[in-house]
């Protein structure tokens, strides 16, 4: 039988996540995702998904700090992106100098370090692309804040509000693993060859460009900006829901009852009450959900980690374009797991196909 796209093959046993779309589980290591979005920083958890377990106070001190260092770009690597086309596109040029940074002394197996020196410089080359294509002075990195935190001064060259680093670093956290998706299987699929954590996470890179893995959540943008100027939540979205709509941030493809990490968004910033945007996410979501129950009551259709990563990114002002490059300094953390955990016990990845061509006479 033939498994097209390979949904459904097991291909890996992983300590690293579990996925369970049926009972709307996402589990780090064994520990609820959610738990960690709520109670850890970013630092933290990549610590943890990485190693296993938590840092003790001056482990983490030292990852932190290893990490903030790694956020400087040097001359060269600055040259390198001035130089870059006009017109690449932002995942093009992350792809392009993650690749140049692999041309350093990349390894196999993957060492921590190399992890830690790609996962600090990735919203780096994000916030000196942006600034530059925007006629914008570059902000250098300050090591005084946190992974997140810093990420949000470089690119708007002030600091953020704390309620603004506390969303994105949760969305950071449950978003940076996700079982074997698309991105993550090509990144072991580099790895099985012996190949350097440089060239997996470049690999996962190119795949998370592709739209149907790491597309923007447009729709939902549009969406919320079009209830923001009618003004009127429920006509909205009873309007679309009369003309056979699908409403965009609701229902997934792999969780058929409520997602967990839109789950833990949502209940993160309801706390963030002051915030307009925040506060007419919430209502979107629980207009939306009323009605789809009247709609289609057959169905399970919740808010999903899109529309909550679609409403946090707007209220921190990130422009569109710089959605999927978010979402892939994020996940970048995960890509590294995996990496590392296909070195422990490697044996290259290598399917087979069917031959459905002709016969030679």
């Amino acid at each position: 039988m033939i498994h097209a796209g390979l949904e459904g093959i097991v291909a890996a046993d992983s300590k690293i996540s579990l996925v369970d779309g049926k009972n709307g589980f996402l589990v780090y290591r064994g520990e609820w995702a959610k738990k960690i979005a709520k109670e850890r920083s970013f630092e933290e958890a990549a610590y943890f998904l990485w190693n296993g377990t938590y840092p003790k106070a001056e482990e983490l001190e030292r990852f932190t700090t290893s990490l903030s260092e790694a956020r400087t770009l040097t001359k060269a690597q600055k040259e390198i992106i001035d130089r870059l086309p006009a017109n690449m596109d932002m995942m093009a040029v992350i792809r392009t100098m993650l690749s140049a940074k692999g041309s350093e002394e990349f390894s196999f197996p993957a060492k921590h370090d190399e992890g830690i020196c790609l996962l600090g410089i990735v919203p780096t080359i994000i916030a000196y692309r942006y600034r530059s294509q925007n006629d914008l002075p570059f902000i250098e990195p300050d090591t005084s804040l946190s992974h997140v935190g810093n990420y949000l001064y470089m690119l708007n060259g002030e600091r953020a509000e704390n309620h603004h680093v506390q969303a994105l670093t949760a969305y950071f956290i449950l978003t940076m693993e996700h079982g074997l998706n698309a991105s993550t299987f090509t990144a072991r699929v580099i790895a099985s060859t012996e190949s350097d954590l440089a060239s997996a996470v470049t690999g996962a890179i190119g795949a998370m460009k592709g739209p149907l893995h790491g597309g923007a959540p447009t729709g939902v943008i549009d969406l919320l900006q079009e209830i923001k100027q009618d003004g009127d939540v429920e006509k909205v979205l009873r309007r679309k829901l009369d003309n056979k709509e699908k409403l965009m941030g609701f229902g997934h493809r792999v969780y058929k009852t409520k997602d967990p990490r839109a789950v833990a968004l949502s209940e993160i910033t309801s706390t963030f009450y002051d915030d307009e945007e925040f506060a007419m996410a919430h209502e979107v979501e629980q207009t939306a959900v009323r009605l789809l129950q009247e709609y289609k009551p057959d169905r399970n259709l919740y808010a999903n980690v899109e529309y909550y990563a679609a409403a946090i990114l707007r209220a921190i002002d990130l422009p569109t374009e710089l959605f999927t490059p978010t979402f892939t300094a994020a996940r970048c953390a995960g890509w590294i797991a995996h990496v590392y955990e296909q070195n422990e016990n490697n044996r290259i990845i290598r399917p087979s196909s069917v031959y459905s061509g002709s016969m030679p006479e």
